[in-house]
């Protein structure tokens, strides 16, 4: 399956059913047909590439695409949800069941993973697979936030996902919040 974040800057009109859009503007996600005035963030989800269309017929590359195999006996979920970090939060070394694409909103985030130590910045976006464990540390001057899509088992559906990969970590205190936006089934 494809999983490719869109940016359309001015708005869009879609009538997909298989793409989570967010509303920067009002901070609400949505599956399927929607139509947004303003910046929006779009998942694609699919078998194959998709041109994306943006209002006024613009064609629009992705800011991310990524290929996640999902294995086809099991049920999956799509959820869109947003996190929000206090300066100086830190998600301890975790992981999650399934894969998804992330895009920071504002702020600052190291991510230190077995690919690396990276800092994105507003407007960037990075791929995490499932299992994949990572340190997230927020910026110490000021809120940091991202939004992203998951692809998950349908047995995590309602499910805390984050997974601390040290048990002492899942004690500590967590300044980090996470707001599910969106939890739907996974159409074939």
């Amino acid at each position: 399956m494809i999983l490719a974040l869109y940016e359309p800057p001015a708005g869009l009109v879609t009538e997909a059913r298989s793409q989570v859009v967010y509303d920067v503007g009002r901070g609400v996600a949505h599956l399927g047909p929607l139509r947004v005035e303003g910046p929006a963030l779009v998942w694609t989800l699919g078998a194959e590439d998709q041109d994306f269309v943006a209002q006024g017929h613009e064609v629009l590359e992705p800011a991310l695409r990524v290929e996640v195999e999902l294995d086809p006996r099991q049920e999956w979920v799509v959820r869109c949800d947003r996190i929000d970090f206090p300066p100086g939060g830190v998600a301890h070394r975790h992981v999650h069941p399934g894969p998804g694409v992330r895009r920071l909103l504002h702020g600052e985030l190291t991510i230190d993973s077995p690919d690396g130590v990276h800092t994105y910045r507003a407007g960037e976006a990075w791929f995490e697979g499932a299992e994949h464990p990572v340190l997230a540390i927020a910026s110490v001057k000021e809120d940091t936030a991202f939004v992203r899509v998951l692809l998950l088992p349908a047995e995590w559906a309602g499910k805390r996902t984050i997974r601390y990969l040290d048990p002492a970590d899942e004690k500590k205190p967590k300044l980090q919040r996470a707001t599910v936006l969106l939890e739907e089934p996974l159409s074939p």
